[in-house]
């Protein structure tokens, strides 16, 4: 491996060919020329400071696979704005590179005079530590429980029959009975409850259906009925309430602010925890997926639909435009559904408003 000390601090590879160009990036009126990240930021946070759209962020970020993790950024770190050939480019200073006084060193006569000379020393950064793209508690909850199973999935689940004692409320550390627990090598489980239906609101088409978590259970004795306990719960455990297999402890994924390549449109399907209206930083389904090109780090616009208004003077209907309500980064993805925060709203967003691509 190339010795670190070797290593460029200008970040000049763009993320993909479609977002190479940067014309129709506009920098906000009040951006700052540097800005130093610190802990408990975000990278839609500092796409923010800089950009009118944090979505475009991408188009303008320069890395240099040279780097180590060239795509994560750290507390301490220095985004610079600099400008090549006209066009706006975000650039990376590390810290661990930069002088006391905050300063690069530059070497006289390198190839393009953009490369930092640098001291040999030993640094070391845990992964974990690299700021996230959106704040972590409001979708780590989401990143390993289903939100949406075929019509099939929990009916063919294994399912709580009884408590002990006959305990029929299940609660922290009860334990309990199942019947229907095939797969005898798990041991650790997810319990759920099946919710409504997910249906496309303009087709009808069945979408999937809402698995509600409950909480999580760990067996104790295998057989029929298969012995459990409840490791922790959210909310009170019944009889008929279905165990799935627990996934693996999922990483936080450091997802890339993004339109989706084609247009795409659909709607806000549900809000979690059943809410007529939704504002920033709650998570939505929306009737987009997999099959509709959707990805992880895609962004869409939130549509408020109008409707009409009487002409006063013809007194006739005319259809007003829908108005923008905010923005949903996509973060989980399913075949016909997928789920987004909502990163900012300037009005109430509803069931039923309209996701399009910016």
């Amino acid at each position: 491996m190339r010795p670190r000390r070797l290593r460029t601090l200008i970040i000049v590879l763009a993320l993909a060919p479609l977002l190479a160009f940067a014309d129709d990036v506009q920098l906000r009126p009040d951006h700052p020329e540097r800005y130093t990240v610190v802990r408990g930021d975000t990278l839609w946070d500092i796409a923010s400071r800089f950009l009118k759209s944090p979505w475009h962020w991408p188009r303008i970020w320069k890395i240099n696979q040279a780097i180590r993790n060239p795509h994560l950024i750290y507390p301490g770190d220095v985004i610079v704005l600099r400008y090549v050939d006209g066009q706006p480019e975000l650039t990376l200073l590390r810290a661990e590179k930069l002088n006391a006084d905050g300063s690069a060193t530059m070497a006289v006569g390198a190839p393009g005079g953009n490369v930092f000379k640098l001291q040999p020393r030993v640094h070391s950064e845990a992964l974990d530590q690299a700021i996230p793209t959106i704040p972590p508690g409001a979708i780590v909850p989401f990143l390993t429980q289903p939100l949406a199973v075929g019509e099939r999935e929990l009916e063919e689940a294994g399912y709580v029959t009884i408590g002990l004692d006959s305990r029929i409320a299940l609660g922290d550390h009860s334990e309990f009975y199942a019947r229907g627990v095939s797969n005898r090598d798990a041991e650790y489980f997810q319990v759920f409850r099946p919710g409504k239906p997910l249906k496309h609101p303009e087709t009808g088409e069945l979408l999937g259906y809402e698995a509600i978590y409950l909480g999580d259970a760990r067996r104790l004795e295998s057989g029929d009925p298969t012995k459990l306990v409840v490791t922790a719960v959210k909310q009170e455990i019944l009889p008929t309430d279905r165990l799935l297999v627990a996934p693996p402890r999922a990483a936080l994924p450091y997802y890339y602010p993004r339109p989706p390549a084609n247009r795409v449109e659909g709607r806000v399907i549900s809000a979690l925890n059943a809410v007529s209206e939704v504002g920033p930083y709650t998570v939505v389904a929306l009737s987009l997926g997999r099959r509709e090109g959707l990805e992880e780090g895609h962004v869409l616009r939130v549509m408020r639909h109008v409707g009409k208004h009487n002409d006063p003077v013809t007194r006739r209907d005319y259809p007003l435009p829908d108005e923008e309500s905010g923005l949903v980064l996509v973060f989980r993805i399913f075949d016909k559904v997928s789920y987004g925060l909502v990163m900012n709203a300037n009005r109430p967003i509803h069931i039923l408003d309209a996701v399009v691509t910016p």
